[in-house]
């Protein structure tokens, strides 16, 4: 009898393991030159094994970690390689008791000084959309993977190197269901070979499930782990933020920005910052969604750059659509990377503005590439939008908008003031022009104006202060397009029998001001309308 109860505890036993499946395939966490984690959902079992060497044969093996997700049996396994070679391709495959998985790939991560170029996606708000389901899966599998298959040569790994995600990863993240069937599926054949960065978002709602399933490197504040981080790729820094309510509050957050902003103006390794946060400080498409905390984030990076010379994007979601724009005067990039699922917010759908930073606003799915490059001392980066159009307007990952932005400026030329030169003029109707757009850089062209007049010649408070640009795409129109950004009409604005001073300076398509040209004089008349 003894030994018949041991036979079927045995067989038991065998038949639950046997049982064991693979639910959510393995994912990419905080890589680093020498180490990575690799995680993984299973229905049962404690077992967390990875198998992984520089061949398919796979001759080392790695023990970890699993634990509970859901007070059920499934069980979430993360391990842990270390002693990686840097910058070097790796075959791995995960295993539960008798569950395995694919052999798959990833690449590890440069040092700063191996000045190696990379490249990273950026993408947003993938929630499910009840009418449109399979879209995240297509913006992966269709999108991403196919631009790559089409635009490089080699593996995945090799050509990509993370993900970031400003957040609105699941339509609801208390919904323990959704993280599997809406996140980490549709996106599995990616996940499981390039790393993973969120930034959480308004969705996710602070759930638990959210960050038992990302290991997010630890070096925020203490307190609130994962809420803010760092990752360093290369020459450059990326940043993930908390920007929802509850968090942007939190004076801990700006303060470890600051903190880590100032060490990093410091850092000769460090090129560029990438910031990446959920809600915008603007968006065009969608007003309600904006937030003061973004702006204060904006304000330190643009501070940031100016002081270290140190180019920064922030990417950010919230709104559903593609937007790029620009802070006036810095070397920063404003990314909406969105939509990568969530239904679009569509042109005049809701209450939307034309900002002066802004030079494309689409309604339109799609994903961000980000080549960076540190090109032999003179680093740059490339930003561009591969869209996947909308509904009405569909497109097959389309080259829709670009910006390449180098870490040292080279100066457009300053420009000569035409007219009015001591004039007098009708302060109804006064036209500034100057002389055409001259540069060193041989493929540079006119991209913004910056007018301004003032009473005063130090032009410390100017009365007019207009920035435009050679394109605003707003509304589906480019409100810019038969601006030359040689002249600029003022009207109604000026004094009548007032001396004004004015001048004017020119941005190339790089985000280089030249210097401002000489200073013009012009006094108005009685106004005749």
């Amino acid at each position: 009898m003894r030994k018949f109860l041991s036979i079927t505890l045995i067989l038991s036993a065998c038949l639950l393991v046997s049982a064991q499946k693979i639910e959510i395939k393995p994912y990419l966490q905080d890589a680093n030159p020498t180490s990575i984690t690799i995680m993984w959902q299973t229905d049962s079992g404690d077992e967390s094994i990875v198998e992984w060497g520089t061949t398919p044969k796979l001759k080392n093996k790695t023990k970890g970690e699993s634990f509970d997700i859901n007070f059920t049996d499934a069980r979430v396994h993360s391990v842990t390689l270390t002693g990686l070679k840097k910058f070097t391709e790796y075959y791995y495959r995960v295993k539960t008791g008798k569950a395995k998985s694919d052999i798959y790939q990833f690449k590890t991560p440069p040092f700063a000084e191996d000045k190696e170029s990379f490249s990273l996606v950026a993408m947003s708000d993938m929630q499910y959309d009840h009418n449109n389901p399979d879209k995240f899966g297509e913006i992966v599998n269709d999108g991403i993977l196919a631009y790559l298959n089409e635009e490089f040569d080699g593996s995945v790994p090799e050509n990509l190197a993370m993900v970031l995600i400003p957040g609105d990863l699941v339509e609801n993240g208390t919904k323990y269901e959704q993280w599997q069937n809406h996140f980490f599926n549709p996106a599995e054949k990616l996940f499981s070979e390039v790393p993973v960065y969120p930034a959480v978002g308004n969705h996710e709602g602070n759930s638990i499930f959210y960050f038992k399933y990302f290991s997010l490197p630890k070096n925020g504040s203490p307190e609130y782990a994962e809420h803010w981080w760092y990752k360093d790729y290369g020459n450059t820094r990326i940043l993930g933020l908390d920007s929802n309510k509850g968090y942007r509050d939190i004076r801990q957050q700006l303060e470890w920005l600051d903190k880590v902003l100032k060490e990093t103006a410091s850092n000769e390794d460090i090129d560029f910052v990438f910031a990446q946060m959920h809600h915008p400080h603007k968006s065009e498409l969608w007003i309600p969604g904006e937030e003061d905390f973004s702006g204060k984030v904006v304000e330190r990076l643009e501070t940031f750059t100016e002081d270290s010379g140190k180019p920064s994007i922030h990417f950010f979601g919230h709104t559903h659509g593609y937007s790029r724009g620009q802070s006036k005067d810095h070397k920063h990039l404003w990314i909406n990377v969105a939509s990568a699922g969530g239904a679009i917010d569509n042109w005049g759908e809701f209450e939307g503005r034309d900002y002066d930073e802004f030079t494309v606003t689409q309604d339109e799915y799609g994903f961000v590439m980000v080549e960076v490059d540190p090109n032999n001392g003179d680093p740059k980066f490339t930003v561009k939008r591969i869209s996947q159009g909308n509904r009405v307007n569909p497109r097959d990952n389309e080259l829709t908008d670009s910006i390449t932005v180098w870490k040292y400026s080279k100066e457009p030329l300053a420009p000569n003031p035409l007219a009015p030169l001591k004039d007098k003029v009708n302060p109804g109707k006064v036209v500034l022009k100057a002389s055409a757009f001259k540069s060193d850089r041989r493929d540079a062209f006119h991209a913004a104006s910056n007018w301004q007049i003032s009473t005063s010649p130090d032009f410390n408070k100017p009365i007019v202060d207009n920035w435009k640009q050679f394109e605003n795409w707003y509304y589906k129109e480019n409100r810019q397009a038969d601006d030359d950004l040689t002249d600029e009409k003022i009207y109604r604005l000026l004094r009548d029998n007032t001396q004004y001073y004015w001048r004017v300076r020119y941005r190339d398509q790089n985000l280089n001001w030249s210097p401002w040209s000489e200073t013009a004089t012009f006094t108005t008349t009685e106004r005749v309308d």
